[in-house]
């Protein structure tokens, strides 16, 4: 009988990562605008990287000890999204919203350089994934096979990682051709590797004990003595692998090959090991504008760097991972890009979190231009190495290279979301949550320069169109007076920028709050009343509390209907502080005037 995710993750990490996407939906309740609709490629990307709220730093993830000399599923050479099991020989990856798009790949332990090898891996669920839109083509597939301990996790997609895949391909170095036949749930697929045969070494397969022939070869030579590791490649599948740790085989071997489980320890090679502590571990923190240059040094330091396997957290890292076919899929999806960038976003803020659990070595790939987001990400690697990078081209060159990012990549980030970057870019500093800060184009002097150009220039730009406020009394669009000024002067050396979520100011001046506040507050305050229809209360409110469990209707822009959860249990001032909280801590003396607004409103 199938299991769903929830049930699958009961007693290890997936509830929890689970019961956290729930709990952080609330920053998503909020009614969706029309300008919001058709924004560009990373517009949710950078509007993610200026929330202002800041998480508690994490527990680390209980890792047992597992003995060194048995053959498993390597928690450290795996996605941060694959899930493994306990005993370390299954696993399934997240499937909730975007990670659904995923692919997901772990190797194991061992890996080698000799004899006649073999293992099993066994598809035991298809998980459901009934929220992915009818067209996803392929949803459920599994990729098994080979690959070097230094390979990334995308089996089959580049030099020295061979993959057969379960709608019936392989692949090696992102060259796919068709072998065997397809496989799927409660399918057995033998893995034989045979270096006994010359100077070739040979990769064959079983399905369900059935020989299907080999399907990679490759020299001695090319190979130059490194081990080639079991590798697997899941999306939405759970799997289960027998290294010859089972008393019985699933199908019994081919004459001649031993289970790698079997081997002396001296013809097992064992994968890079993590690190024995968060003090060893390192992440590192891109600093720059869009464009400017971070995602290619953070792939060219990985490839130089194989030895700290880096993990890189970025939307175009989680892009890769979504490819069909090797492909990315800006060239072949036909369904809605937007929509698609925001579960990336989604995605990659879940993968943060579970990265701070982790011992590992990161780099985060993000804007990260303004300085309380800076604190706020680093914040739960608290006890890593944190360190900053920062990439300041000459603007001759940013423009050049938005150009070409343009054109290459279909990257289009909005021209007012840019600026308000540069109104906010500081200059990170050595401090309590930055050890060291390091600058790869333009040295500090110079950048410091021409970040105060930045600064004015963004200044001056003042927001976009759809963020201005009408002159009326209460400083809203349509409610009356008195403009609200997101920029002002009282610190120059930032541009005076105040961001509308914290990151570069307040968000609250003179009196007047946020308009994105006092919607999100205005949204919660509907939602404990239950239906909500063209920004009226369906019923009379008592004060004391109601606990009305009706249906939250979007307006036709936003689209279609919302369940929301169940309501706050509570009174009015109940609900509306304890939204105030999570919003701003900061201002809890204009509760008053907050409660008169909503009330407006």
């Amino acid at each position: 009988m199938q299991r769903t995710e929830e049930q699958r993750g009961q007693g290890d990490t997936g509830q929890v990562e689970q019961v956290k996407v729930e709990a952080d939906r609330g920053g998503h309740y909020s009614r969706k605008r029309p300008y919001e609709e058709n924004r560009g490629y990373s517009y949710y990307e950078h509007r993610e990287d200026k929330r202002s709220r800041t998480p508690q730093p994490p527990a680390e993830d209980e890792e047992e000890n597992i003995d060194d000399t048995l053959v498993t599923v390597d928690t450290y050479n795996c996605d941060l999204h694959f899930k493994v099991s306990r005993d370390r020989y299954s696993g399934y990856p997240l499937t909730i919203e975007g990670f659904a798009y995923l692919w997901a790949g772990a190797r194991a332990t061992h890996g080698v350089t000799q004899g006649r090898v073999c293992f099993e891996m066994k598809i035991n669920e298809e998980i459901p994934v009934k929220h992915l839109p009818s067209s996803e083509p392929d949803p459920h597939v599994v990729r098994i096979g080979w690959s070097l301990n230094h390979c990334g996790t995308q089996l089959g997609e580049e030099p020295f990682s061979f993959g057969y895949g379960g709608t019936g391909k392989k692949s090696s170095d992102c060259k796919f051709a068709d072998f065997g036949e397809k496989f799927g749930e409660n399918d057995v697929i033998g893995c034989y590797i045979d270096f006994d045969s010359g100077d070739e070494v040979e990769m064959g397969y079983t399905k369900n004990g059935v020989w299907l022939g080999v399907a990679f070869r490759t020299t001695k030579e090319a190979l130059a003595g490194r081990a080639l590791f079991p590798h697997v490649l899941v999306k939405n599948c759970a799997v289960e692998f027998n290294f010859g740790q089972k008393r019985e085989p699933y199908f019994p071997p081919p004459e001649g090959y031993t289970y790698i489980h079997n081997l002396s320890m001296e013809d097992k090679i064992r994968g890079t090991k993590g690190p024995a502590s968060k003090s060893e571990c390192e992440i590192l923190m891109m600093v720059g504008l869009p464009a400017c240059g971070k995602t290619t040094w953070a792939i060219k330091h990985a490839e130089t760097n194989p030895e700290k396997k880096y993990n890189i957290l970025g939307t175009n890292a989680i892009m890769d991972k979504m490819k069909v076919m090797g492909l990315r899929r800006q060239r072949n999806y036909a369904g809605r890009w937007d929509i698609l960038i925001q579960q990336a976003t989604q995605c990659l803020n879940r993968l943060i979190e579970i990265a701070a659990r982790k011992r590992r070595n990161y780099i985060l790939d993000q804007t990260n231009v303004y300085g309380s987001a800076r604190r706020r990400k680093m914040r739960p690697f608290e006890g890593f190495q944190r360190k900053a990078i920062v990439i300041c081209p000459t603007d001759e060159d940013l423009k050049e290279r938005t150009l070409k990012q343009t054109n290459e990549q279909g990257k289009d980030v909005p021209d007012h979301a840019v600026l308000e970057m540069k109104a906010n870019f500081t200059v990170p500093e050595p401090c309590d949550f930055l050890e060291a800060v390091t600058f790869i184009e333009l040295q500090r002097d110079e950048a410091e320069k021409l970040l105060k150009q930045y600064n004015e220039e963004g200044r001056k730009a003042g927001p976009p169109p759809e963020k201005r406020f009408d002159n009326r009394q209460t400083g809203f669009r349509g409610r009356g007076g008195g403009s609200f000024q997101r920029y002002d002067n009282r610190d120059g050396s930032r541009g005076g920028y105040q961001n509308r979520s914290g990151d570069g100011g307040s968000g609250y001046r003179g009196g007047e709050w946020d308009c994105l506040h006092i919607e999100f507050i205005v949204d919660q305050l509907k939602i404990v009343r239950g239906s909500y229809n063209q920004n009226r209360w369906s019923n009379s409110y008592r004060d004391g509390g109601s606990d009305s469990r009706g249906g939250y209707n979007r307006n036709q822009q936003s689209g279609g209907s919302y369940n929301r959860p169940a309501p706050y249990k509570g009174g009015y001032n109940q609900v509306l502080n304890r939204t105030f909280k999570i919003k701003n801590k900061t201002h809890k003396k204009t509760f008053s005037h907050m409660h008169f607004k909503c009330l407006k409103t």
